[in-house]
């Protein structure tokens, strides 16, 4: 039997290219798709951070009751964007090869880092690592797509704003004036990997789709978010993760730290990679266990 996979997606540039790109691949292995646009509240409601919305995975919420509904067999999502727990009935059926996961700094000008300086970011994670290495800056919020985002920057008197460079070079924006922030800011757990989810129901679709999996994606960004799950993370808290497989062992880093920077936990392991099961888990268990669990309290007060 063959059937038209229903491909939902958000509506925003970089949400349809990552859903033309799954279309793209589907229709090479000889499959009929179609692209399902919806809006987001995290794509609606821009004057708020993403913390104050009080709405687990608002960017893939509005997929979710649509795929739960039956207008669309498959999502597509920015995996650093979707709830660490499904709802019941829709399964992850691939991830696929990750992009560049590292952030960057925009800038808008001359500017001088060992100044005051005023950085853009809606991210808890990027604001809590900035301050911690520049705490006499200022870190402003800023929300939108990456082309409104940008440019807010150029008519701002900001130094810079901080994006994902992933994103950047799959729109093909090429930003003249960046710092590359690779060498010490850890990304959010699954940044630049995209997702698959269907109904646990849908046989046809979850065939399809799991041969678009990557296997080396799929447990780098399984390891991640075990670290984020376990320290009950997501946009709430400032949590990054980052996971190599390099030679047959798992290169670990992550961090959890306060709003401000000025307090947290840095955590690094490389072990071999068949012992690398629950990696995140124990990690995230063992800096509840020396400290985290009263720092995670300590971070939900000051929201």
């Amino acid at each position: 039997m063959s059937k038209l996979i229903r491909i939902g997606t958000r509506d925003s540039q970089l949400a349809l290219w990552q859903a033309n790109t799954v279309k793209k691949k589907l229709e090479k292995l000889g499959y009929q798709t179609q692209l399902v646009p919806v809006k987001s509240t995290g794509d609606l409601i821009l004057d708020k951070p993403l913390y104050e919305l009080g709405i687990t995975g608002v960017f893939t919420k509005t997929l979710d009751v649509a795929m739960l509904n039956g207008q669309v067999d498959i999502a597509v999502h920015s995996m650093k964007d979707v709830p660490t727990l499904l709802p019941q009935g829709i399964v992850q059926t691939a991830v696929l090869e990750r992009g560049n996961a590292s952030d960057i700094l925009v800038t808008n000008g001359p500017y001088d880092l060992t100044k005051h300086c005023t950085i853009a970011t809606g991210s808890l994670r990027r604001k809590a690592q900035w301050l911690k290495k520049y705490p006499h800056h200022s870190v402003v919020g800023l929300r939108g797509n990456v082309n409104t985002r940008l440019q807010k920057l150029a008519d701002s008197d900001w130094q810079g704003a901080i994006f994902a460079k992933a994103g950047l070079k799959r729109l093909n924006i090429k930003p003249t004036e960046i710092i590359n922030l690779d060498n010490w800011m850890i990304p959010a757990p699954a940044q630049g990997a995209m997702v698959i989810v269907a109904m646990q129901n849908d046989k046809y679709s979850i065939d399809a789709t799991t041969q678009l999996n990557h296997k080396e994606t799929a447990i780098c960004t399984q390891i991640e978010r075990e670290f984020l799950r376990v320290l009950e993370g997501g946009c709430s808290a400032p949590i990054g993760a980052y996971v190599e497989i390099i030679k047959n062992h798992v290169v670990f880093k992550g961090n959890l730290l306060l709003l401000d920077g000025s307090d947290g936990f840095e955590e690094s392991r490389m072990i071999p990679l068949n012992s690398a099961k629950d990696l995140g888990s124990r990690i995230a268990k063992q800096v509840l266990a020396n400290g985290g669990k009263e720092l995670m309290e300590e971070i939900k007060k000051s929201l």
